[in-house]
């Protein structure tokens, strides 16, 4: 049974238990596990999340006294608000504990990181203070310390990983090396982030990528190339790419860490130089050292290829954009237009990955790269939303205004 890491845990449950009878903590947690067992379905079963480590060991302090029990239950969250909020509510649908009738009531659902920010923000003050007077007078030196503190406090863990706060919330994930990583990448604003922290690659991070758009971002070195090969036998990536030829992700600049995530490249199309080099090449009369990324073969264009659709396709794109307006609804068809089927937007994602030969997809939303890439993945030709970002893409992206 997995146990929450301290630095995981999000929100703590406080809750009250009065029973009409002696009880014991067994009775307790054998009742919370076993009345709230299916209320919320197979994703948010006690158990598992527990088995998972995303719920932690449950804390039970029960006294019996004239016959009766009371006291407090503590249960750590590692779930969104949201989920937590659930697990919560479902603690007060239990009415028995052993042989005895039982109340159990939500007292507080903690967060534990605004105490932590709190303490953060308390402990800079005084620090700050101490420093001024001292006769210290570079303040905004000291306040990107105490910024990066916050940011350092900030890295959570997943199953003894460490990653950014967001990686859970977030449908996407990056792949880095080490946690120095996830501090610079942090530090420029990006926070769905998980290291392997080692030669070979986690179950964790295998299992994660099946579930999230996952991109592998590695050093540029041959520590890098060697992780990056792993990651590409091991894990589902769908994107990879690599920090400048001798430079590590730690160490790079804001505008080089986005541009190197510009170029990341489909996985199954990143290529390695026959020497065990990395993907990047110099272009030519550019000195060693200064080099820029090979474009990839499939991003050789930006593809707008509204234009080369025939009559016929355009109006029937255009009508069934018009029928899906305010539907938030998406449908998929085969290459002979047939339509295999119809769902919300939201479970479009998961649907792609296990329907078969997708040739079109017309949908109540906007074409972003996370659609994209699954896209490209299961041979889509046309990608059709009401508006889309600028990508390039092998498939086609049409948006309402391309139909006009």
């Amino acid at each position: 049974m997995a146990k929450l890491a301290p630095t995981s845990i999000k929100y703590v449950i406080n809750a009250y238990i009065k029973a009409n009878g002696v009880v014991e903590k067994p009775d307790v947690i054998g009742a919370v596990f076993g009345q709230t067992e299916g209320l919320l379905g197979s994703e948010l079963n006690l158990r598992e999340l527990q088995k998972t480590g995303r719920i932690g060991r449950i804390e039970v302090n029960v006294d019996s006294k004239n016959g009766k029990s009371e006291g407090d239950i503590i249960i750590p969250s590692s779930l969104d608000s949201a989920e937590t909020a659930l697990i919560a509510a479902t603690l007060e649908t239990i009415e028995r504990v052993g042989p005895c009738t039982a109340k159990i009531s939500v007292k507080s659902v903690e967060d534990t990181r605004s105490e932590k920010r709190k303490y953060i923000v308390e402990k800079a003050r005084d620090i700050l203070q101490g420093l001024v007077n001292s006769g210290v007078p570079d303040v905004g030196e000291v306040s990107e310390e105490i910024k990066e503190a916050v940011r350092v406090h900030e890295i959570t863990a997943y199953r003894g990983l460490p990653c950014g706060p967001n990686l859970l919330d977030s449908g996407e994930m990056i792949i880095v090396e080490g946690r120095a990583d996830i501090i610079n990448l942090l530090r420029h604003g990006i926070r769905n982030t998980i290291a392997v922290e080692g030669a070979s690659v986690p179950g964790a991070i295998i299992e994660l990528s099946r579930e999230k758009v996952t991109t592998a971002f590695m050093d540029g070195d041959r520590g890098g190339e060697l992780n990056l090969k792993g990651l590409l036998e091991t894990a589902e990536l769908d994107f990879a790419t690599m920090a400048p030829e001798g430079r590590e992700v730690e160490e790079l600049s804001k505008k080089e860490i986005y541009k190197c995530l510009r170029e990341k490249v489909p996985a199954k199309q990143f290529k390695f130089r026959s020497a065990g080099g990395s993907k990047w090449k110099p272009r030519a009369g550019v000195k060693k050292g200064n080099f820029q990324p090979a474009k990839p073969r499939l991003q050789e264009n930006r593809f707008k290829r509204s234009s080369r659709l025939s009559k016929e396709q355009k109006e029937m794109f255009k009508k069934i954009l018009s029928d899906l307006v305010g539907s938030r609804a998406a449908c998929i068809f085969d290459s002979k237009n047939q339509l295999l089927g119809k769902v919300p937007v939201t479970e479009l994602f998961n649907t792609l990955r296990t329907i078969e030969n997708p040739h079109t997809i017309i949908f109540d939303g906007n074409v972003d790269q996370r659609l994209n890439s699954i896209a490209i993945e299961k041979g889509v030709k046309y990608l059709i939303g009401m508006q889309k970002e600028d990508i390039r893409s092998p498939v086609s992206l049409i948006c309402k205004e391309d139909l006009k």
